[in-house]
């Protein structure tokens, strides 16, 4: 089981003077369990979402993210993996090999790429993330005899002769995908069609999720899924969401404003987040709460007991 630790972590807009917005954020999930993050506009979840993946616009000031790993995680290492790479620093990681380690996130607004099939987008991703956790975890003798090959170039030009298949072929991937897109209850012909593009608002959500499915990450953290959803569209994302964490146990951060998804998402436990900080934590009866009441009375009780 993988738990993502996030220790006292402070962020802000990386540029001069950058405004902070993370003040001192404690967050724990683990492989299997589904967390919702829920707050008013501003925050921080999704300031929260892009500093886990590792996104360039935000600067950590204090704190920690440490992603540790068991030998379920490491499955498909050939190797005995020693005790100093089972757990990670990501903050110490860039962006890929986060993702690697088993780190996904789903945007809110995913982008659109004309002249890019779903199916060769989804098996390139594939196969980068086994290239780049081969490399994470290979011994420091085959990382130096790849650093010192790749220093010397190429004997031919990588333009020439036939593209590099990847670890994981079309065939194989072909099959992979038609399971996935079972165990989602897609249909075959969404992944023929260029990636996002011409898709509804609701598709590009359930493709979110098709992508984590296919790269079947430790922890997924899903930045307003459900945003924009029509009720059939929010069903069909939810049990996707479900899925991932039955069939594959995978952890889910959940961000989202209204507790609608969690009907049919129950999480584990739902955290609140004020002004940077994570400031109370419950089960779903909490995010029942705050449909109700809103979040005045989150405040008052958080800050008159403070």
């Amino acid at each position: 089981m993988a738990t993502l630790q996030i220790n006292n972590l402070h962020a802000k807009v990386a540029e001069e003077g950058g405004e902070t917005i993370l003040r001192g954020v404690d967050l724990e999930v683990k492989s299997g369990e589904i967390h919702a993050l829920m707050g008013p506009n501003g925050s921080g979840k999704s300031t929260t979402a892009k500093v886990i993946a590792g996104h360039p616009a935000y600067e950590v000031t204090d704190g920690e993210i440490t992603l540790v790993l068991d030998d379920e995680d490491l499955a498909d290492i050939d190797e005995d993996v020693p005790a100093e790479k089972r757990e990670w620093d990501l903050l110490d990681l860039e962006p890929n090999e986060r993702a690697a380690l088993g780190i996904f996130l789903g945007f809110q607004y995913p982008a659109e790429i004309e002249g890019v099939t779903m199916t060769n987008f989804l098996r390139q991703a594939l196969n980068a993330k086994a290239e780049e956790r081969e490399e994470l975890f290979e011994d420091d003798e085959a990382e130096a005899e790849a650093e010192e090959e790749e220093e010397s170039g190429y004997d031919t030009s990588p333009m020439e002769g036939p593209a590099d298949d990847g670890e994981i072929g079309v065939a194989e991937f072909q099959q992979l995908l038609k399971a996935k897109m079972e165990l989602l209850d897609m249909d075959e012909k969404f992944a023929q069609r260029y990636l996002n593009a011409g898709f509804s608002g609701g598709e590009k959500k359930q493709n979110e999720v098709l992508q984590a499915a296919i790269l079947e990450p430790a922890i997924a953290v899903l930045d307003e899924i459900d945003s924009g959803l029509d009720i059939d569209r929010l069903q069909d994302v939810s049990e996707g969401i479900n899925a991932l964490r039955d069939e594959q146990g995978t952890g889910v951060l959940q961000i989202t404003h209204y507790q609608r998804i969690l009907d049919y998402v129950e999480p584990d436990v739902v955290h609140i987040m004020l002004d940077g900080e994570v400031v109370m934590e419950g089960d779903a009866d909490l995010a029942v709460q705050l449909e109700d009441k809103g979040y005045d009375w989150v405040r008052e009780q958080v800050y008159e007991t403070a």
